[in-house]
């Protein structure tokens, strides 16, 4: 005897809506951010929001554009986003860790796409990250020319959503920044990050919930160093799009490195040429209190830290011994704050290496 069909599926007719997709909630969404991507527009944008491809053209002021991508989310930071309504600066999370891979090759961020994907479209929260998104590409001085808002139902649960997007830039074929010119002699400086950005969240979710019970335990909401804990560990990517652009104008920078997930000791020698090794001394420049507080309640080997969190650096320019004092007072009169952390020096083994003593 066959099995009797679901009454729920056997009666009346089914819409999109009844299985889980608002599509009017989706037009909303357009709507609302409409105005946030038109903030962002410039050079280049033949069109905007809501076509099927978004158009751009390289503007013409480049001889021999070369097209530079980069691709990133925000990782697990979204847990305490979600678990803190913290949702009005992911997005400028998600366009800070494209745009400053991007840089540091010298390429120009032209624009960006972001994908948004949830079990539930809540309009206001979802309004509320894309925001963010056009306040990052603003700072970046991209164009917001599209994106994808998907509504998956059973894919996610309630109240919660991954976020996903990519940047391309442009540079001249001859000022690609490869770090090929870079020597023993050379000096690395580091560029003061904002807090852990976008990494290593996965272990300080640990260490809060190891100390506290819960991500969003009342501690959170407790004073830290002139400010509430919640903000230090919410604060948003720091963008460096404009200072680091201005910078390659006017000195010879030699190398530049985004300092993500693996921190000063994995990411440097993805720019140093074979037989070279950054050595950096972690007393020449001054930590954030969340690294300490970090280090401290989860019980974590320093060296460790150095291979999660960027510890207060968030970007690393590397030029010449005498043009230290000329990029310092540039990036120092565009708002960055700049300490001169190591030294380029010669290693054996012939594999690039990094060193924090």
């Amino acid at each position: 005897m066959a099995a009797p069909r679901s009454p729920s599926l056997s009666s009346g007719r089914l819409s999109y809506r009844d299985a889980g997709v608002d599509i009017d909630a989706g037009e909303e969404l357009v709507q609302r951010i409409a105005p946030w991507a038109r903030r962002t527009m410039r050079e280049g944008v033949l069109g905007g929001i809501g076509g099927f491809g978004a158009l751009f053209e390289v503007p013409k002021r480049y001889r021999e554009p070369v097209l530079v991508s980069g691709t990133d989310g925000v990782g697990t930071k979204l847990r305490l986003a979600f678990a803190l309504d913290g949702h009005d600066t992911v997005g400028i999370d998600l366009v800070a860790m494209s745009v400053n891979d991007i840089i540091v090759q010298g390429a120009e961020p032209l624009f960006f796409l972001d994908y948004f994907a949830c079990g539930r479209l809540d309009v206001d929260v979802a309004e509320r990250v894309v925001a963010g998104i056009a306040r990052g590409c603003e700072q970046a001085g991209c164009a917001l020319i599209g994106g994808e808002t998907a509504e998956m139902p059973d894919m996610y649960p309630d109240g919660e959503y991954d976020l996903a997007g990519f940047a391309v830039g442009v540079v001249e074929k001859s000022g690609i920044i490869d770090g090929r010119a870079i020597v023993a002699g050379d000096v690395v400086l580091g560029l003061a990050s904002s807090g852990a950005h976008s990494n290593g969240y996965s272990l300080l979710r640990r260490v809060i919930e190891r100390t506290w019970g819960s991500i969003d335990a009342p501690q959170m909401q407790d004073d830290f160093h002139g400010g509430r804990f919640v903000d230090a560990v919410l604060a948003p990517t720091r963008i460096y799009v404009r200072p680091v652009l201005d910078l390659v104008a006017q000195v010879p920078v030699k190398g530049i490195a985004h300092i993500t997930g693996g921190g000063l000791l994995e990411n440097v020698p993805r720019i140093l040429p074979p037989g070279l090794q950054a050595v950096m001394r972690r007393d020449a420049w001054q930590r954030p209190p969340l690294f300490d507080w970090i280090e401290r309640h989860g019980s974590i080997d320093v060296q460790e830290m150095h291979r999660v969190f960027n510890c207060g650096i968030g970007m690393v320019v590397i030029v010449a011994a005498d043009d230290v004092a000329r990029a310092t007072v540039l990036l120092q009169e565009a708002g960055e704050t700049v300490f001169r952390i190591g030294e380029i020096e010669p290693c054996d083994g012939g594999r690039a290496s990094a060193a924090v003593i």
